[in-house]
């Protein structure tokens, strides 16, 4: 695994900060989508994908699509929150993410979940993210590969907020990738 050279800014090095993102596509070739935004996302300057969960097929929440494709990847950082979140909008859309409904279907959704042990609440971003404690296609993939971050707010560890929802829904389709 290659390691992040750190950045600084004048003197200073800038620290570096654990992420988990979960990734989610219901639309075209929803197994290669994933696996190419992991690995665009491992190829940005400032960010080291270091665990990926397996992938799970999943029923959709909202109208009438097929079903999802998910997954969690968990990434070292030098970007702020702001900055990652800015980054993940953007690989949306080179993988042609256009957002016309809530919760309709998509080529691909990347969702910033936790941030070292940080909270943000503004307009733009919500950490630790806001509906992911009631979510089992979210928590069974990070539980797979964060089982025991704490997530602030809520203060329980991933797998237990796991052990809180019903995760009936959630089909295994592939087992973890080698990173």
């Amino acid at each position: 695994m290659l390691e992040l050279d750190p950045p600084s800014v004048g003197r200073s090095p800038v620290s570096l900060h654990r992420a988990a993102i979960a990734l989610g596509s219901n639309l075209g070739d929803s197994h290669t989508i994933l696996q190419s935004a992991i690995a665009v996302l491992d190829e940005i300057p400032g960010i080291q994908v270091n665990q990926i969960s397996s992938f799970y097929r999943t029923a959709p929440l909202g109208p009438p699509q097929p079903d999802y494709l998910n997954a969690c990847v968990l990434v070292s950082t030098y970007l702020s929150p702001e900055a990652l979140l800015e980054t993940l909008l953007e690989i949306e859309a080179q993988f042609g993410r256009v957002r016309h409904e809530r919760w309709g279907p998509r080529l691909l959704d990347l969702d910033l979940l936790l941030y070292d042990g940080s909270v943000v609440d503004s307009p733009d971003l919500q950490i630790p993210h806001p509906r992911m404690h009631e979510r089992a296609f979210v928590l069974v993939p990070l539980a797979e590969i964060a089982s025991d971050w704490i997530v602030p707010v809520w203060e329980r560890t991933v797998n237990e907020l796991l052990q809180a929802v019903d995760p009936g829904g959630v089909r295994l389709l592939e087992p973890i990738a080698e990173h």
